[in-house]
């Protein structure tokens, strides 16, 4: 069906229509020119989230309703890091003429499943035209109570590093999807080759926000001093933490946690591990700090990996490698607009 019989009114009211309320804060949804919110007792929390076709997604290899998913978990991992959770959604799309009111219903059904795991509701949709493709804006509204929320700028010295999952698989991910892209030019009876390599797909294609570090940092009363979202590599966000919080920083190369399906095809592609690791983006996973005081309890946890810890600013940003030797940090994540622009 052409987007065009439907028109933008009858676009919006077809994926608004069936919308599930789940949150009490949600005081009226969509349907109206703005939603309505109520907090009575919390601070909220905003995020936003731009996704662009042909720079954050290629659909030659993303289905539609992975798109919706990993931009959906893109924006929540976001209030995540500020140890809220994740109540709204509200979304904008810039839709070009070549996509059906079918894709848009599969776009849409990712986003909604993303919010249905999360508990989420999804309060505004606009749509417009577009003249370059698909363009996904999502904001998402949090809440949390104000002495819990932790910001870039808490992190002091001596406090210890730790990072939830594992890191690099989502940049092996995309090399391996975009090494078949290459091979599969022109070739219409292609198969790739993905076996044994699941994993680093789904880290790449279906990204999870991390709410249940949220959950079990609460669970064991460990409130981190500073937090982010590892979304441009560890190294660039690492950075950003620490210039926040006027701080220096130790990483261990040898306690960097990396999946074997990750370190495997790094191996093939004969590119460096730690560089993998330490710069390949889109892994969502959240890096915090906390006391010296709470290292037995952070060691008990599954999940979440001590890397390192906080110094003073003077001693720079430093990864100590295997060999002893120091080298400093030096964030490597593709900038997508150049200083000249």
């Amino acid at each position: 069906m052409e987007i065009a019989s439907l028109g933008k009114v009858g676009l919006t009211d077809r994926l608004t229509e069936q919308l599930i309320v789940r949150n009490a804060s949600t005081f009226r949804g969509a349907g109206n020119d703005a939603a309505v919110l109520h907090y009575a007792d919390k601070e909220a929390l905003f995020a936003s989230q731009l996704l662009l076709e042909g720079i954050h997604f290629d659909l030659t290899y993303f289905a539609l309703k992975l798109v919706g998913y990993k931009a959906a978990n893109a924006c929540f991992s976001k209030i995540y890091a500020m140890n809220g959770q994740a109540r709204q959604l509200s979304l904008n799309l810039g839709i070009s003429k070549r996509f059906s009111v079918e894709n848009i219903d599969e776009l849409f059904l990712g986003i909604e499943y993303a919010c249905e795991r999360h508990g989420v509701d999804i309060v505004a949709v606009d749509t417009s035209a577009s003249l370059t493709g698909l363009t996904i804006a999502l904001s998402c509204v949090g809440e949390a109570e104000r002495q819990q929320i932790v910001y870039r700028n808490g992190a002091q010295i001596n406090d210890l590093l730790c990072v939830s999952g594992d890191l690099g698989a989502a940049y092996m991910g995309l090399q391996l999807l975009e090494r078949e892209k290459a091979v599969h030019t022109g070739d219409s009876d292609f198969t790739p080759d993905f076996s044994g390599k699941e994993y680093l797909l789904e880290r790449q294609l279906r990204p999870e926000a991390r709410k249940d570090i949220i959950e079990i940092l609460a669970k064991n009363q460990i409130l981190p001093t500073a937090m982010i979202a590892v979304c441009d590599g560890l190294t660039s966000d690492l950075l950003h933490l620490c210039r926040a919080s006027k701080v220096g920083c130790v990483v261990y190369e040898e306690h960097l946690p990396i999946d074997y399906q990750t370190a495997m095809m790094a191996e093939r592609f004969n590119m460096n591990l730690t560089a993998v690791a330490l710069n390949g983006g889109d892994d969502y996973e959240l890096l915090f700090t906390v006391p010296l005081t709470m290292h037995e309890k952070i060691q008990a946890i599954d999940g979440v990996k001590l890397i390192g810890h906080i110094v003073s600013a003077d001693n720079g940003a430093n990864l100590i490698a295997r060999d002893g030797s120091q080298i400093p940090l030096t964030a490597q994540a593709w900038t997508q607009v150049s200083d000249n622009e």
